[in-house]
């Protein structure tokens, strides 16, 4: 089966004083990244939809719905691990903000027991896999679920090593008798216009 792994397009800064999760929605642009994602997969196979319960996960999904016919299930397993923080800042944003801060971000360091979030996003996964053999299917999620998923293929120490582009599509296949690999890793084409445009 192939299994595709979608970041959420850009989201927008939430700051809450509060203490309340931040679960920030889509921006401007971040909606038409994922109306372009929608658009390139429109042809693609996929039978069946999975997203992070978070909003910016499931707006992101929305385009897919829409053109693939498929209503997308929530699985909590897939949100990041930064689900229960009151802040989100966009990483541009950030590095701009808090410099050293983005740097430790680029670096793979966070502010979590990584391998632990890592072990619920392999369960998770592992489930929608065995449950959909020969199939493709989309999961709409976070930068840290792809990582965590592309260090258990890789069969790598669990760590964020890459920093995902938003919308970006993450291909990997598994066999009948349980073989992983990475088919590709940020693909983002659909993005190229979008670019152009800002330029």
């Amino acid at each position: 089966m192939e299994l595709i792994l979608i970041r959420h397009g850009l989201p927008q800064l939430v700051e809450n004083d509060d203490g309340i999760p931040a679960d920030p929605p889509l921006s401007a642009t971040g909606k038409q990244q994922a109306e372009l994602l929608g658009s390139w997969l429109a042809n693609a196979s996929i039978d069946y939809l999975y997203t992070s319960p978070m909003l910016r996960a499931r707006q992101t999904a929305e385009p897919l719905e829409r053109v693939k016919g498929l209503k997308a299930e929530h699985r909590d397993g897939v949100a990041e691990f930064d689900r229960e923080s009151s802040n989100y800042i966009p990483s541009e944003q950030l590095k701009e903000i808090d410099f050293d801060r983005w740097q430790r971000l680029m670096r793979g360091e966070v502010d979590i027991d990584f391998p632990q979030f890592s072990r619920g996003v392999v369960a998770t996964l592992g489930e929608i896999v065995a449950g959909h053999r020969g199939q493709k299917v989309a999961v709409t999620c976070h930068g840290g679920v792809i990582n965590a998923w592309a260090c258990h293929v890789l069969d790598m120490q669990p760590r964020m090593f890459f920093n995902p582009t938003y919308t970006s599509v993450n291909r990997f296949m598994i066999a009948g008798s349980g073989e992983q690999s990475i088919k590709t890793l940020n693909e983002h084409a659909h993005l190229d216009n979008l670019r152009d445009q800002s330029t």
